[in-house]
């Protein structure tokens, strides 16, 4: 057994940072006549969403930011839906637009999003947010790949000709944490579930980000000793323990350093949510540029 141990990333300790913050800038603020306001729209009765809704109302209470909750029931049709986001657009108090997914199949979820104003878009997704990340000029980038950059930043990680690879191409983690990785100077791999090699694309990594949702999936060994390993992952077992897509313990005695499942990536997703919602106050009354 080896006796070297990863420096284990508190996820927790930065994401209280990172509101820390966005609080003095709420406060700020409202000095200035402007209160952040966030719609959130849930529709239907998934338990997790629920939770997830209310721990973002509990966060941005915290920190000054004005909730407008819309729980809606599953029966709720598309064109319901559109007429919100469409009233929710043109309401001068709220700065962000949050669709909270999953949404009840049959709904065109993607279709629904495209109606959010893109300068209330705070979770990034619309192709405008996403075509600016691309072309290195950001505005709205998706939370949790926005809350990794932070950790590699509070952890001091060297991104600049690093080689990274991302286990992962979802549209709300894998792409974007690639985009922003390369604006970052790093060299970039994709990996996904029709990739070879993975294991040897993993093992010439100096920062590894799994995000592929599948339960200790990347084996510890695969990790090269001295790297940086972002579990973004979070699954639960039939035990009901919590675990993230990499194989923590021995992944442990090989990093630099790791984040833990929980306490991770997770506390900074809802923190970058704050985040991007006071970023929207600020362009919509024109402190900053859009």
């Amino acid at each position: 057994m080896s006796e070297h141990r990863a420096r284990i990333l508190d996820g927790k300790a930065i994401a209280q940072k990172v509101r820390d913050e966005v609080k003095q800038e709420v406060t700020a603020l409202f000095h200035q006549g402007v209160t952040p306001g966030l719609a959130v729209i849930v529709v239907g009765d998934d338990p997790a969403s629920h939770i997830y809704v209310r721990n973002k109302g509990r966060a941005c209470h915290e920190v000054g930011i004005t909730v407008f909750d819309h729980s809606l029931p599953a029966q709720t049709t598309a064109a319901e839906l559109q007429a919100l986001i469409h009233s929710l657009n043109a309401d001068a108090r709220v700065h962000g637009i949050l669709l909270q997914l999953p949404i009840p199949a049959g709904l065109p979820a993607s279709e629904l999003l495209d109606q959010i104003d893109p300068l209330k878009d705070v979770d990034g997704l619309l192709a405008a947010n996403v075509g600016r990340l691309w072309l290195g000029r950001p505005r709205f980038v998706p939370c949790t790949p926005l809350g990794v950059m932070r950790i590699l930043a509070e952890a001091q990680t060297q991104l600049a000709g690093a080689r990274a690879v991302v286990v992962g191409r979802s549209i709300l983690v894998g792409r974007p944490m690639a985009a922003l990785l390369l604006s970052a100077d790093a060299t970039v791999t994709i990996c996904h579930s029709k990739s070879r090699d993975l294991a040897e694309r993993i093992a010439e990594a100096d920062i590894v980000v799994a995000a592929i949702g599948k339960p200790q999936a990347i084996a510890g060994r695969f990790i090269k000793p001295g790297a940086t390993v972002i579990d973004v992952g979070i699954n639960r077992l039939a035990d009901g323990r919590l675990v993230g897509d990499v194989e923590f313990s021995v992944a442990l005695e090989r990093a630099a350093a790791i984040t833990p499942v929980p306490g991770g990536v997770g506390p900074l997703t809802i923190a970058m949510l704050l985040h991007n919602t006071v970023l929207a106050a600020k362009i919509r009354h024109g402190l900053v540029a859009a």
